[in-house]
């Protein structure tokens, strides 16, 4: 440590320069789990139905009602995983009314949600259908709100029970002979919020006896985590919580300028902008404060820590339902995309699973429809670009960077990760959150010679530029020439509100 710290004051007066990382070729630090690029599907505005859902006798092209785009779109993500049906709407939500005929499936009234009536025609058997069309895990999100302990355990065992049960001969007979052999399940969703506001203790207690009756084989069970910096919430988990009951913690956090004055999603200003950068960037913090909890009581990490909500979070464009939250997306949600994924990398020996809110038409889209229309969101090519980090194996990295003043605060401008593949190729991924400014970077290769470096970035003219349905491409990635390979050190210079991702070899 202390000679690579000399390395970048060697190296930082040598070329006048501010920004210098050092990658760490020669010493891998475990793998970045391909869960942390996951996703979010909830009963949400426009984001199941006339998203994904269009139903089967739409003239839209789908596959049991399932848009064919939007499958093509995320299975090029390689998408590992899916959360649903919420979010809020889970613990509002019984899977019972969404399974059997179509036709005899019981309205309810989405109340967490713009009050819309919602008719089940999307239940079990249609979700876990579209993740297998997807290529993708199922994440689903039990109710422990206003469900009981006996509905969550049935539901396990509709899902995943082979043998003859009562569940099992339902699932048999609403057409599904085989189980989906479901791993990933959330014990509720918010517990200190909308979950059922719950004090931590009381939910250390509903979780245990939640948990005890999921019955099956190589469940990974998460627990309803802290909603950002409520670190007594992680403490109170996992010293109420024997480590042999809980495979992970979920934690919330959403990027804006505040939360009152979230702001337009384009035509903001360059306060607005900083503002929600300083708050994605404090997810580092964030996973450094409540990893170092968890490290007191489960000092080998079996626990996951799981970002299963995380993103940009705007006022809803002009003329939608405000339960719909629906918006734009622009470079600033790359940015955050960027960074974020950075720093989930960085810290994938403790964050093994991340879920951006959410897939189509709310919040930080990667997908926005209209009608028969469809378009890719700048967030969906940073989540592409980066893809080639998972299941990769991280390579430490140490940044020295310039700052990005605005007023009397600064941020750190760069943002980097890298990983190496399976076909032993070095990846690098960089962001420029700097909105003024491009930023000149110098990587210095501590461990193999490389001989050949390419890349793309994503970047535009202005920093709420963003597709849409005219112009469906008017931001997407492009090949990067602004990298240079020469003696053992790469220097590359990205434009402002900027990233890219390097392969060496």
């Amino acid at each position: 440590m202390i000679l690579s710290l000399l390395m970048i004051s060697a190296f930082s007066s040598a070329f006048a320069q501010q920004n210098m990382v050092i990658l760490h070729d020669d010493q891998p630090s475990g793998k970045i789990s391909k869960h942390i690029y996951g996703h979010f599907a909830e009963h949400l505005g426009r984001c199941i139905y006339d998203g994904f859902y269009v139903g089967d006798s739409s003239s839209i092209p789908n596959t049991a009602g399932v848009r064919n785009d939007i499958v093509a779109a995320l299975k090029n993500l390689n998408i590992p995983n899916l959360r649903w049906p919420g979010g809020c709407f889970a613990d509002r939500y019984h899977w019972k009314d969404g399974v059997g005929p179509k036709s005899e499936r019981p309205s309810i009234v989405n109340t967490m949600w713009g009050g819309v009536t919602e008719d089940n025609s999307f239940g079990t058997h249609d979700f876990l259908n579209m993740c297998n069309l997807l290529g993708t895990e199922p994440y689903l999100a039990g109710n422990t709100g206003s469900g009981t302990v006996q509905e969550l355990a049935d539901w396990v065992q509709y899902v995943n029970f082979e043998g003859k049960s009562p569940m099992s001969d339902l699932r048999v007979k609403n057409g599904q002979s085989k189980p989906w052999n479901v791993k990933f399940w959330g014990v509720g969703n918010e517990a200190w919020g909308c979950g059922g506001n719950m004090t931590p203790e009381y939910y250390v207690g509903e979780y245990r006896r939640y948990s005890t009756f999921m019955e099956g084989k190589d469940l990974f069970k998460i627990a309803s985590g802290a909603n950002v910096d409520d670190y007594h919430w992680t403490e109170t988990l996992m010293k109420g919580i024997p480590l042999r009951m809980m495979d992970g913690i979920a934690l919330h956090h959403y990027s804006f300028p505040s939360w009152d004055k979230k702001g337009p999603s384009t035509g903001f200003s360059e306060q607005q902008y900083f503002e929600t950068m300083k708050t994605a960037l404090r997810m580092d913090e964030l996973i450094v404060k409540h990893t170092a909890i968890m490290d007191k009581y489960d000092p080998k990490k079996k626990v996951a820590l799981v970002v299963d909500e995380w993103g940009g979070w705007w006022n809803v464009e002009e003329g939608t339902n405000p339960g719909f939250l629906y918006q734009q997306n622009t470079m600033r949600d790359a940015m955050i995309a960027g960074a974020t994924l950075n720093i989930f990398n960085n810290h994938s020996d403790r964050v093994r699973i991340a879920n951006l809110a959410q897939c189509v038409n709310v919040l930080q889209a990667v997908i926005l429809t209209s009608k028969e229309k469809m378009l890719l969101s700048p967030t969906y090519h940073v989540m592409e670009m980066y893809k080639v980090h998972q299941d990769a194996t991280l390579l430490p990295v140490e940044v020295k960077s310039d700052d990005y003043v605005f007023g009397q605060e600064k941020l750190p401008s760069v943002s980097v990760s890298a990983s190496k593949d399976g076909k032993g190729l070095t990846h690098i991924s960089l962001v420029n959150i700097n909105r003024n400014k491009a930023e000149e970077i110098e990587i210095v290769l501590s461990g193999k010679a490389y001989k050949l470096v390419k890349g793309r970035i994503l970047a535009s003219a202005k920093v709420d530029d963003h597709n849409t349905f005219e112009n469906p491409d008017f931001i997407k990635p492009a090949v990067f020439k602004g990298a240079t390979l020469k003696d053992g050190k790469l220097k590359v210079k990205l434009p402002p509100f900027s990233l890219a991702v390097l392969e060496l070899n």
